[in-house]
């Protein structure tokens, strides 16, 4: 089996030992109820995922993100239910907050000239120092009256069945056109198409499998609020990378920097906007993640830096920058996900769910490694 066939199949093969490990070990794990609880916290580590995906594009890191998710939820959550804020006004200041923070450090990091590394491990240590400042070491609920509508319904909220088809529909109606107009562009500038097969195939086993998911999460309560704020930062983050300068300008600057300034492409313009939208990823995780722990306390937020940065690797993305699919993260944030599912409804204790995180995040960097020579 040659390396390119063996990542395509690497991913779905794990996917599915790792699902049929659990199935047999706890029938519990397929329901309805667990698979929608999995949903939700794929759509979670999913959306944090997406921007550290745009960062490793470049080649740089941000190991930030997991106190800055406990921080930005945090924030919210004390001016909702401590202060009195309307929750659109407190979820719109740290929405702000997380977007002059990640353009303050990928601005530190370029003009500065300071490895990504070392700015965002001080973020890090920051971050969660003003996190536990914000909510003073305590614990804040997050389902109050009539703002839980709002905040803590990101994570309790499902869509009506007819909506949730519409919206299916629209979505795979729109890759349908982006992808024709992804190859007319390459006809174009006659550079060769993948067979018109296996694309077709692809978009419908892609169809059959969101249908099929639709039609299932409708037998329970409805499509979750959160896989749709997933989806929606997929959807951007896919047309940001596929069909506009600004990605190509990310794969660019991660494949060789140097060539990409000689090229005339305004690197370190690039590089903070890409900590921007890490910003932005930040901020709705932060929220979503707080709504799902249905509290703001100390430990929201831990090692999710890691988790998103083994989602991105295991999806086939280089940590030295240039190559990487949003599919392919998709498809790791899913494989992290239900490990970290499969063990919790098994009642794993936290010190073996610390090992397999260690042991699969440091396997999916030795396979880029190995992978990346040949």
């Amino acid at each position: 089996m040659n390396a390119k066939l063996f990542k395509n199949l690497a991913m779905p093969i794990a996917l599915v030992a790792i699902c049929v490990f659990f199935a047999v070990k706890e029938p519990a794990f397929l329901g309805p109820r667990n698979l929608t609880q999995l949903i939700v916290e794929f759509s979670i580590t999913g959306t944090l995922a997406m921007g550290m995906f745009m960062i490793l594009l470049t080649g740089q890191i941000d190991l930030s993100v997991g106190s800055g998710v406990g921080l930005i939820g945090g924030i919210a959550a004390v001016l909702v239910f401590q202060h009195g804020w309307p929750a659109p006004a407190a979820m719109g200041l740290a929405f702000v907050a997380a977007l002059v923070l990640w353009t303050a450090m990928g601005t530190l990091i370029v003009r500065q000239r300071i490895p990504s590394f070392i700015i965002t491990l001080g973020g890090l240590l920051i971050f969660k120092g003003l996190f536990w400042l914000v909510i003073q070491n305590s614990t804040i609920p997050v389902s109050r009256g009539d703002e839980e509508n709002l905040y803590s319904r990101l994570t309790t909220y499902y869509l009506p069945d007819s909506i949730g088809f519409a919206l299916v529909t629209v979505v795979l109606i729109l890759l349908n056109v982006l992808e024709w107009r992804s190859r007319v562009a390459r006809t174009a500038h006659q550079i060769s198409n993948p067979p018109v097969a296996r694309t077709a195939a692809k978009w419908i086993v892609m169809a059959a499998v969101s249908l099929g998911l639709v039609y299932f999460f409708n037998h329970f309560r409805g499509v979750p609020l959160s896989l749709l704020v997933l989806a929606g930062t997929a959807g951007v983050v896919y047309f940001l990378t596929q069909h506009t300068p600004f990605g190509r300008y990310l794969y660019a600057i991660g494949g060789n920097e140097e060539a990409a300034v000689l090229s005339g492409i305004a690197v370190n313009r690039v590089l903070v906007g890409a900590y921007v939208l890490m910003g932005v990823t930040v901020a709705l995780t932060g929220f979503m993640t707080t709504a799902y722990s249905g509290a703001s306390t100390t430990t929201v937020g831990d090692l999710m830096e890691l988790d998103a940065i083994a989602a991105c690797v295991i999806g086939g993305t280089a940590l030295k920058g240039g190559r990487g699919t949003v599919w392919g993260v998709i498809f790791g944030a899913l494989i992290m996900t239900a490990l970290l599912n499969g063990m919790t409804l098994l009642a794993v204790s936290p010190e073996i769910k610390f090992i397999a995180r260690g042991g699969v995040l440091t396997l999916a960097v030795w396979m880029d490694v190995k992978l990346g020579r040949q």
